[in-house]
């Protein structure tokens, strides 16, 4: 098990607190193996192995217990002293309210309880309402660049090349449990993705019309980086002769973002301060998973950067939506705290005429933010009226 140490650093944050501490991500992003290296982190740290109790729900071993009441009766009887003990229970959604059980759990023992769930309705508001107050969320992402370049230590390649390989064939752990293959890599990604888009959206929403989510999801893949509209979609489906709403499209990809396939932006009207209600973007979680499905192609580049700029925003911690500023548009507004900064995303700016465009977007706001813009080029010239250039590898690898 190779050390996930932000993440790891994160629950270690908020151990021995009462605080429930919910990882949450897409199957296979690597919450298990989290859970598992925490796990070792307590051993040690001279936690007693009888003081840990660790359930994995994707197991047949626990599938008795997979109703509120036993779960609840199987832990109580593991917890034989006043002494704390450490509840690490993985994929719990698969338990029938389960909440009730960890809820119990954290009233009648001195307990410290971490869960992992693959999708969003795991944060339900009526879970929100029992454990009001008492529970941190950890979204979990696949690998970063700089994670992927620690798993892939041993390849001897350059940082261009590896790159490049991260951008074909993505980022999920399990990849580097295997030889690199175009075909066996293909054949996990496909595999991943079906066992997602079967269990955590089709058989969790009873969706009867497959084919219908299929088209959905491939064309919101495909349209990574477009502003987009339940409309649209609607329309574009209808042409092939299949009628559905707009009200559905947007039900379904609801569905989708809810099992952590795609991750939706809203846009920002910085001159109104408002949200705009219509038009979002839509990110992929994994560019290996996109490429599986769509099948691989040298195009769209810049959308693609755009989408894995996107991601390191979210581990940064970033709040993220898009910018729109009179007719501009800027490809990521992100705050944190105190902190606010605007990026435009491009694929290079040797070109003058892109690099006007893409300054001009941020040189339409009269504001003291930092502005950035990030593409794959290296040049002598850092900055233009303000306004900084960076490369996206150093962005990415930056601490």
């Amino acid at each position: 098990m190779i050390n996930r140490e932000k993440y790891l650093l994160q629950l270690l944050n908020y151990k021995d607190t009462k605080t429930i501490k919910v990882i949450t991500g897409m199957r296979r992003c690597g919450k298990s193996t989290l859970l598992r290296l925490f796990k070792q982190h307590l051993l040690d740290n001279n936690i007693n192995e009888d003081h840990i109790i660790y359930m994995n729900f994707e197991s047949l071993i626990y599938d008795e217990y997979k109703e509120y009441m036993k779960l609840y009766k199987f832990i109580s009887k593991q917890i034989k002293s006043n002494k704390k003990h450490y509840i690490l229970l993985d994929e719990i959604q698969q338990v029938d309210a389960w909440e009730k059980t960890v809820n119990s759990l954290a009233v009648d023992f001195d307990v410290d309880i971490y869960i992992t769930g693959s999708n969003a309705y795991l944060l339900s508001s009526e879970l929100s309402t029992l454990l009001s107050g008492r529970y941190v969320e950890i979204k979990m992402l696949p690998l970063s660049f700089k994670e992927y370049l620690i798993f892939d230590a041993e390849n001897k390649k350059s940082i261009d090349e590896k790159f490049e390989e991260y951008l074909k064939y993505g980022s999920l752990p399990i990849l580097f449990e295997h030889k690199k293959n175009d075909l066996i890599f293909n054949n996990l990604l496909i595999g991943v993705y079906n066992t997602v888009l079967i269990k955590d959206v089709i058989e969790r929403n009873k969706i009867n019309d497959i084919v219908l989510m299929e088209n959905i999801v491939r064309l919101a893949l495909d349209n990574i980086g477009n502003i987009i509209s339940g409309k649209r979609i609607s329309d574009y489906i209808s042409r092939d002769g299949k009628k559905t709403t707009h009200i559905t499209v947007l039900n379904y990809l609801k569905m989708l973002e809810n099992a952590y396939i795609l991750y939706p932006v809203r846009r920002y009207d910085l001159k109104g301060k408002n949200y705009l209600k219509t038009m979002e973007k839509y990110y992929a979680v994994d560019m290996g998973i996109r490429n599986a499905v769509l099948g691989y192609r040298n195009v769209d580049r810049g959308h693609i950067l755009e989408n894995i700029v996107y991601l390191e925003l979210l581990r940064k911690g970033y709040e993220v939506c898009i910018g729109k500023y009179k007719d501009y548009e800027i490809h990521f507004v992100v705050t944190k705290a105190n902190c606010k900064k605007y990026y435009q995303v491009t694929q290079i700016i040797s070109n003058e005429d892109i690099l006007n465009r893409e300054c001009r977007s941020l040189e339409a706001i009269n504001d003291n933010y930092e502005k950035i813009i990030l593409s794959m080029d290296r040049s002598y010239i850092l900055d233009r009226n303000g306004i900084k250039f960076q490369n996206i590898l150093d962005f990415l690898l930056e601490d």
